[in-house]
């Protein structure tokens, strides 16, 4: 039986005009799926009313329609008012709602130094909502909407701030239409391999001669900064088959497989210095501090991490690193024998176990023919050896300075298993 059908529109003509990136459709996408309804599509759409109106009219086709942005007090926040249209419902101001939002709008007012009169249209705008909807909360002044359309479709109407629709996402969830809605699924159970140093073409064909997706469990492969990720998606009754295509899987690419669940290569890394009870530090040129961003990002890292150096002038790779001026004199500041001093003066000079170091040319600017842009050299050094990469990124200096974050977390990883031997 399929599952019922989810849409999501992300609305805003700065995600149009690609000023900003949407995170909330993914978000979305995502916790459709864990909650058992079948994320159909991820639509973007602008403000301009006849657009956003029709996409609005398209996804009330769907068992659920999962709608964020364009709740604000201004003129061009419509889809409250574009909802009620293209559901074929009407509007009404909720006084209740209207006094709750008064009250955050005075105090914002007062501490602003501004007259609330320059609030209040907005305060009325904001409390007017569908009939039949109901409200699950407020993330500032603008209010969370679930509604039962006519056609049967429920409808969530949260803010466009990230934080804030998953602050009110929860209660979306708790809201009697959907708890209606989500009776009727049954959640997939979801398997994850994480693999490093195959390719995306490898894993494809591991998979086909593992005897391929289907009967119940769902494939997919995605290459992401070196790294694949396969995901199996499991309907129910399908276990035995996600068990056996799991092992067959296991049994070609498990040199590669670095984890088995859903958590990124940094919480790997913690992990296993915590295992050992080791610390790390960080010697960064080109990355600028991305690699310590990347392990700091993981609440409770301090216990592991102990710092960083973004040593992006050779000065200060001589003055905080120890690097010698003679190594840079005579390798210049992206080569092998300054990635190997960078990262054994980080872990000298900060007292750790392990350090690992990235040095190289991002660009756009910046290379020569003997040192071309995409040009990368990461080591890691610890306790029992180091091991060091050269590296060469085709892309963006973007993509180069991301490539280069997660080949150092996985040559630290590489340091803290022993595997000094296998390829990364």
């Amino acid at each position: 039986m399929s599952r019922p059908r989810a849409v999501v529109v992300a609305t805003g003509s700065e995600l149009v005009r690609g000023e900003r990136s949407d995170l909330n459709g993914p978000f979305l996408a995502r916790e459709t799926l864990s909650h058992g309804l079948e994320p159909a599509r991820i639509t973007i759409v602008g403000d301009a009313p006849a657009e956003l109106e029709a996409v609005l009219r398209e996804g009330l086709e769907a068992d659920a329609l999962l709608v964020s942005g364009g709740l604000g007090p201004t003129h061009d926040d419509r889809t409250v008012e574009l909802v009620a249209q293209a559901a074929g419902v009407g509007l009404f101001v909720d006084a209740e709602l209207e006094g709750r939002i008064e009250a955050v709008s005075r105090a914002a007012a007062e501490r602003l130094n501004r007259p609330y009169a320059d609030f209040a249209p907005g305060v009325t705008k904001q409390a007017t909502r569908p009939e039949g909807s109901v409200v699950i909360g407020l993330a500032g002044t603008a209010p969370g909407l679930v509604l039962r359309a006519p056609s049967g479709c429920v409808v969530v109407v949260l803010p466009g701030p990230p934080s804030e629709l998953q602050r009110l996402w929860p209660g979306a969830l708790e809201s009697d239409p959907m708890r209606e809605l989500l009776a009727r699924t049954h959640a997939p159970g979801r398997r994850a391999l994480r693999l490093f140093g195959v390719s995306e073409s490898a894993v494809a064909r591991a998979l086909d001669d593992a005897g391929g997706d289907g009967d119940g469990v769902e494939a997919t492969i995605c290459a992401r900064d070196f790294e694949i990720h396969v995901d199996l998606v499991v309907e129910q009754g399908a276990e035995a088959r996600a068990d056996a295509l799991e092992a067959e899987l296991s049994s070609r690419l498990d040199r590669w497989i670095y984890g088995r669940d859903e958590r990124p290569i940094e919480e790997h890394v913690l992990q296993l210095l915590r295992a050992r009870g080791w610390t790390l530090a960080t010697a960064e040129s080109c990355t600028g501090g991305l690699v310590a961003a990347r392990v700091t990002s993981v609440p409770g890292s301090s216990d592991a991490f102990l710092g960083g150096v973004v040593s992006y002038g050779n000065e200060v790779k001589t003055r905080e690193l120890g690097v010698p001026e003679e190594l840079l004199a005579a390798h210049g500041a992206v080569s092998a024998e300054v990635a190997e001093a960078m990262a054994k003066g980080a872990r000298e000079r900060l007292g750790t176990d392990v350090a690992v170091s990235v040095t190289g040319v991002a660009g756009p600017g910046g290379g020569t023919p003997e040192k071309p842009v995409g040009l990368v050299y990461v080591h890691a050094e610890g306790p029992e050896g180091g091991r060091g990469r050269e590296l060469s990124f085709p892309g963006d200096r973007a993509s180069i300075r991301a490539r280069s974050v997660a080949m150092a977390l996985h040559l630290v990883r590489r340091v803290l298993t022993r595997s000094l031997d296998e390829d990364v």
